[in-house]
């Protein structure tokens, strides 16, 4: 875990090593500068010697300058080696999380990765330069330290001894019982993000049904579960305070009192009294910073541990080893076709499919909710991997295919459509990066979404608020097929995605597909028979299996379903999605 972790540090490694030399250097300094000072005391105010005070003042504030720089630079090169630590952690992550799969993603709860890339990443950043300087200081300080106190009186540094022993072992217990806490803290801050993502996504929902309070409350248990939790570890990690003030004054009073009885009776000067005070100071000083980075790395671990389960995670779909690059022609086949979300376990979603779609066909797709119409057309562009069976395109496996290259040709527009910050023009060039504007508004000509556009006081240059917010759903939708199209795909797939358009609208985009783009294969899935009738061939879907395949005329001739969902539809008789129990 931690090898992959520290794998990110890269280029900052220069920094990560002058980080712990320049505080080496700067304990160095300090510890000198008791040993200064007790021979001003003995040597100098003692006897009246006043060119050695200068002398020994200069050397002083020699060393002193010399540790105010070593300190300096330290806390540069370890700002900057735990900052772009913490930056290439999570490049790396994101890098990470490009390709994993639908199935992949959804191992991930939807607020988890944003609170890794985040939260946990920053306990990282500050664990990281702690574990640089303090790491490096508190010990080396601590063991010259009472090295040099053992040189000036051996009796006396032996309390140090005693203190560090006592400090050590009460350390390991607070940080033992705080653990536990920290890690359940961190998973609970994935459910606190999850409903402040989830709350502000479906706002308009929240305040159409009057559910502030609600989800306020929701937010207030979710707040009170990190209170309590933190509660609980900083009940633990507080005695860690007391203890440590009062071992110091222990140790104060302890050398005070022998070394006075001890300068009395002619074994120690007051000057080497003064240097073990100084001494003490910095050990138990050292304990102090000590302890702050063993709390600091037990909250860090239980975040590397979540961070590191995104970098290890690996993508369960891959390319071949010679993937095909260019995808032939619009042409669709399915053979006996299975296929579960969970490859082991659980019923399947399609069961035994067979499809042959000819390249530049219009199909429609109509089942009720529930009967995997989405499934069906997510294996084409290889969201998911079948079960069992094969899907080809232009006559190929897709798993054949290069992922980046079959996905270029294969255009989606999902059910939920989805809006990004930014300018129209900036939504539509996610289809083509390199679109010019022309080329936009002609695919917008398509998708009959020109006619808003053209109605906004900056037209093109709209600015589009996050998710879409400012403009209709039947605006949106539209915006996405016209950026599905300019792709130029062999393959459009419509998920029911002109359903908050009006029927006048559906028809116009259906006619401009047919006259404009007739080499695509157009693959449309609706539960409105309008919108599919026209199509070259309809397949009706039910429980996974494929109960008709055929077209209009044909299907309202013998397919009951089809009979069924026409009669409801043309004739007033109700909804076709009653029957249904949820879609995939």
């Amino acid at each position: 875990m931690l090898k992959r972790i520290l794998a990110e540090v890269k280029e900052f490694k220069k920094d990560s090593f002058l980080t712990p030399v320049f505080m080496i250097l700067e304990v160095l300094f300090e510890t000198l500068i008791p040993l200064t000072m007790a021979s001003i005391i003995d040597n100098g105010v003692d006897k009246g010697d006043l060119t050695h005070i200068y002398k020994m003042g200069l050397v002083m504030a020699v060393l002193a300058l010399g540790g105010l720089f070593s300190g300096i630079m330290g806390g540069k090169y370890g700002a900057r080696a735990s900052t772009g630590f913490a930056r290439n952690l999570r490049k790396a992550m994101f890098e990470n999380i490009q390709p994993f799969s639908f199935s992949t993603i959804a191992k991930f709860s939807t607020a988890a990765p944003l609170t890794r890339l985040t939260t946990d990443v920053s306990n990282l950043q500050n664990a990281y330069q702690m574990i640089l300087r303090m790491c490096t200081r508190a010990p080396i300080s601590m063991i010259c330290a009472m090295t040099m106190a053992f040189i000036v009186n051996a009796r006396l540094a032996s309390v140090y001894l005693v203190a560090v022993i006592f400090l050590a072992a009460i350390l390991l217990t607070i940080v033992s019982r705080a653990t536990k806490y920290f890690k359940q803290v961190f998973e609970q801050y994935d459910t606190l993000n999850a409903s402040v993502q989830e709350n502000i996504g479906a706002i308009r929902v929240v305040k159409a049904f009057v559910r502030e309070k609600h989800e306020t409350t929701k937010f207030q248990a979710a707040c009170n579960k990190v209170y309590q939790m933190f509660v609980n570890a900083e009940s633990i990690i507080v005695f860690n305070g007391p203890v440590m003030q009062f071992t110091v004054y222990s140790c104060i009073l302890l050398i005070s009192w022998l070394g006075a009885k001890m300068i009395v009776a002619g074994n120690l000067t007051t000057g080497e009294l003064m240097s073990l005070l100084a001494y003490c100071m910095n050990i138990l000083m050292s304990l102090m910073m000590l302890s702050m980075v063993f709390v600091m790395i037990t909250m860090s671990m239980a975040s590397a541990e979540r961070i590191s389960e995104v970098l290890n995670e690996t993508p369960n779909l891959t390319n071949p080893e010679n993937p095909i690059m260019e995808v032939p022609d619009g042409s669709i086949d399915f053979e006996h076709v299975l296929f579960r979300y969970r490859q082991s376990t659980g019923d399947p979603v399609l069961k035994d499919v067979n499809l042959h779609i000819n390249s530049g066909e219009t199909i429609g797709i109509l089942g009720a909710t529930g009967s995997a119409k989405s499934s069906l057309v997510s294996l084409i562009s290889r969201l998911y991997d079948v079960t069992d069976g094969v899907v080809k395109v232009g006559g190929i496996n897709v798993k054949d295919y290069d992922m980046e290259a079959l996905r270029n040709q294969v255009s989606v527009v999902l059910q939920k459509n989805v809006l990004f910050s930014g300018t129209i023009l900036d939504n539509l060039r996610w289809g083509k990066a390199d679109a010019t504007e022309e080329e936009c508004k002609r695919a917008c000509q398509l998708a009959c979404a020109d006619e808003f556009i053209e109605r906004f006081p900056e037209g093109y240059n709209t600015r589009i608020e996050q998710g879409g917010s400012n403009v209709s759903g039947g605006q949106k939708q539209r915006l996405c097929i016209a950026r599905a199209l300019l792709k130029s795909p062999k393959i459009l797939i419509l998920d029911d995605s002109t359903s908050a358009v009006d029927t006048a609208t559906d028809a116009r985009i259906r006619r401009a597909f047919a006259e404009e783009i007739p080499d695509t294969t157009k693959i449309i899935i609706s539960q409105r028979i309008s919108s599919i009738q026209h199509a070259d061939r309809i397949i009706v879907l039910e429980n996974g299996e494929i109960d008709g395949f055929d077209t209009h005329e044909n299907l309202l001739a013998n397919n009951a379903i089809y009979q069924e969902v026409y009669d409801a539809q043309i004739k007033g008789g109700g909804d076709f999605d009653e029957k249904g129990k949820g879609d995939h």
